[in-house]
C-alpha cells in the first residue's frame, strides 16, 4: 500500500527506511521502472492506528480521491477541504468505510464496557453515545455511516496527537533518566563508606569514558552529509552534490524526505557515541539523541512545517550559514536532562506511590487475615454440626432400644439385625416339629 506523502507524513504513517550502501555506478544510472520493494508499516502509536490505516487504504482505492490526494497540499489536508471530496467517491468505497466505522464503534464500546466492568461501577446502563464523545477521531452522533465529518475529525485528531508525540517521548526519557539516577543514589546509600567510594569512583570512570567520543557533526551540516556520502554511499567526497544526495536517500522516490529517511542519515554520527557492547553507553539515550537530531533538521529545514523535507527546502538549507559553518553539536552528556528540583519532585512522587502501594498491600493483608478467620469459623461450625448429628443419632438408637423397637438407620429407616432374623426362623422351625398326629379313625386300613 502506498500513501500520499503529504497525508502520510502529516499523520506520521510511513515505511521503515534503512540506509544501505549504494554503488557509485548505480548513482549515475538512469532509474529503472521497477516496482518499489514492499514497505513495512510503522505503528504510529495511536490507539486508533489500525482504523486510521484502513481508512486511508480504502480511500486510496478510489481513483478520484487518489487524484485529489496527489495534488493536495498539507494545508488542504489540515483545513478539511480534502474531506469534502468524500462525497464523490464510489459507492463500494463508501460501503467499506461505513463498515470500518461500525467496527471501530463496536471496538470502542467493548473498551468502554471493559473499563466500566473493571471499575466495578453500578451504572452499566449508561448511554454509549455520550460515552463515545470522549473519542475525538469519529463523529459519535452518527455511528453507522462514514461521512465527511468523520474524515475531517480523523485527520485533525491524528495531526494533533502526533504533534504532541515527540514532546511525550522527551518527557518519558526525562523520567527514565531520573529513575536511573534515583536507583543509583539508593544503591549507594545502602553501601558502607568504603564500598560506596569504590562504586562512585567506578561510575565516574564510566561516565568519563562515555564522554571521550569523537566529535559529532551537526545534523544536516555539510560535514555530516559528506560523511554519509563517503562512508555510507561509497562516493567520492570531492564530488558531493546535494541534489544527488537527496535523490539517493529519498528511498521510496516520493519526492520528499520523511522522518524515517532523515533518521537513517544519523546512524554514522550516533555510532561515534553509542556502542551496545559498551557498559557506559545507554541505548535509550541513543534513541533520544536520534530524536533530537531529527527535530534539529525539521526546525531548520522544514519551512512549511508539514513534517517533510522537500527537494526545494533541502537545497535552500544548503545555502545557509548553518550548513557550512554550524555550531558544534552538543550530545546529551553535555547537558543534564533534568534539574535537581525536578528530580526531588520525581522522588517525592515515587515515595507517594510507594506509600500507596504499601497501604494497598496492608489492606489486602487484612482482608486475607479476615478471610482466614472466617474460614476457621466456618470449619468450627461444620465440626459442631457433625457432632450434633452424631449425638442425635446416638440418642435415637438408645431410645429405640428402650422402647423395644428395631434400630433405625441414619435417615430414620428401620434397621433389622441378623441375629433377630435367625431367632425368628428357629422359632418357626420348632413349632413345625410339634404338629399333633392325625386321629386313628382317619388312618387308612390295609387288608
Amino acid at each position: 500500500m502506498e500513501f500520499k506523502p503529504g497525508l502520510l507524513v502529516l499523520l506520521s504513517i510511513s515505511a521503515v527506511v534503512w540506509s544501505v550502501p549504494i554503488d557509485r555506478s548505480a548513482a549515475n544510472q538512469e532509474p529503472k521502472d521497477e516496482p518499489p520493494p514492499p514497505e513495512e508499516s510503522v505503528d504510529t502509536g495511536l490507539y486508533y492506528d489500525r482504523y486510521l490505516r484502513e481508512v486511508i487504504e480504502v480511500l486510496e482505492t478510489d481513483p478520484h480521491f487518489r487524484e485529489k490526494l496527489q495534488t493536495a497540499n498539507a494545508e488542504d489536508i489540515k483545513n478539511g477541504r480534502l474531506s469534502k471530496e468524500l462525497d464523490l467517491v464510489g459507492h463500494h468505497v463508501r460501503t467499506r468505510l461505513d463498515e470500518l466505522k461500525r467496527q471501530e464503534v463496536s471496538r470502542l464500546r467493548m473498551l468502554l464496557k471493559a473499563k466500566l466492568d473493571s471499575s466495578n461501577t453500578q451504572s452499566l446502563q449508561m448511554d454509549h453515545a455520550s460515552l463515545l464523545k470522549q473519542f475525538e477521531h469519529l463523529d459519535p452522533h452518527n455511528q453507522n455511516t462514514f461521512e465527511a465529518k468523520d474524515l475531517e475529525l480523523l485527520i485533525s485528531t491524528a495531526t494533533k496527537d502526533l504533534e504532541n508525540y515527540d514532546a511525550e517521548r522527551h518527557e518519558e526519557f526525562k523520567r527514565y533518566e531520573m529513575l536511573k539516577e534515583h536507583e543509583r543514589r539508593e544503591y549507594l546509600r545502602g553501601l558502607d563508606q568504603e564500598k560506596r567510594e569504590k562504586e562512585e569512583k567506578k561510575m565516574q570512570e564510566l561516565k568519563e569514558k562515555h564522554r571521550q567520543h569523537p566529535k559529532v557533526n551537526a545534523p544536516g551540516s555539510v560535514a555530516q552529509l559528506r560523511e554519509v556520502w563517503e562512508e555510507t554511499d561509497g562516493l567520492d567526497p570531492q564530488e558531493f552534490n546535494p541534489k544527488t544526495f537527496f535523490k539517493l536517500h529519498d528511498t521510496n522516490e516520493d519526492g520528499v524526505l520523511d522522518e524515517q529517511e532523515l533518521e537513517a542519515l544519523f546512524t554514522k554520527e550516533l555510532e561515534k557515541v553509542y556502542d551496545p557492547k559498551n557498559e557506559e553507553d545507554d541505548m535509550m539515550e541513543m534513541e533520544e539523541e536520534r530524536l533530537r537530531m531529527r527535530e534539529h533538521i525539521m526546525k531548520n529545514v522544514d519551512a512549511n512545517g508539514d513534517r517533510l523535507v522537500s527537494l526545494d527546502e533541502f537545497l535552500k538549507s544548503t545555502e545557509t550559514k548553518n550548513f557550512n559553518s554550524p555550531k558544534e553539536w552538543e550530545t546529551l552528556d553535555a547537558q543534564p536532562a533534568y534539574t535537581e528540583d525536578e528530580l526531588q519532585r520525581f522522588e517525592a512522587e515515587l515515595r507517594d506511590k510507594e506509600e500507596e502501594l504499601k497501604r494497598r498491600a496492608e489492606t489486602l493483608r487484612q482482608e486475607q487475615e479476615l478471610l482466614k478467620e472466617r474460614g476457621k469459623a466456618l470449619e468450627a461450625q461444620r465440626k459442631e454440626y457433625q457432632q450434633a448429628v452424631l449425638e442425635m443419632s446416638q440418642r435415637r438408637k438408645e431410645q429405640q432400644a428402650v422402647d423395644g423397637q428395631p434400630p433405625a438407620g441414619p435417615n430414620g429407616e428401620l434397621k433389622f439385625e441378623a441375629q433377630s432374623v435367625k431367632a425368628e426362623e428357629a422359632e418357626a422351625v420348632g413349632q413345625s416339629n410339634n404338629i399333633p398326629a392325625e386321629p386313628p379313625h382317619n388312618r387308612p386300613t390295609h387288608t
